[in-house]
């Protein structure tokens, strides 16, 4: 049996509506300090993720992403490097 290209397209988002990852934002805030690219402002946006199966929530985090206003790249923080 023979799909067309239009049903293949169907089932594959029908697929991705069962499972994977639903982000939504829930704010954004101005953050301090500026981009080491551009030197423009940043701001911090929380977005809780979900993880779906089956229309069944898996796991839900809540993360803090922050991105430059000006160039809109998205700016990765990392934690103090501590030295003995």
């Amino acid at each position: 049996m023979r799909l067309t290209a239009e049903l293949r397209g169907s089932m594959a988002t029908g697929a991705a509506m069962l499972c994977g990852k639903e982000e939504k934002v829930l704010g954004v805030q101005k953050a301090p300090g500026s981009c080491p690219y551009c030197g423009g402002g940043v701001a911090a946006t929380d977005v809780e993720a979900k993880w779906v199966l089956c229309f069944l929530p898996l796991c839900l985090k809540n993360k803090r992403r922050f991105s430059c206003t000006a160039c809109s790249r998205r700016l990765v923080s990392y934690p103090a490097i501590v030295l003995d």
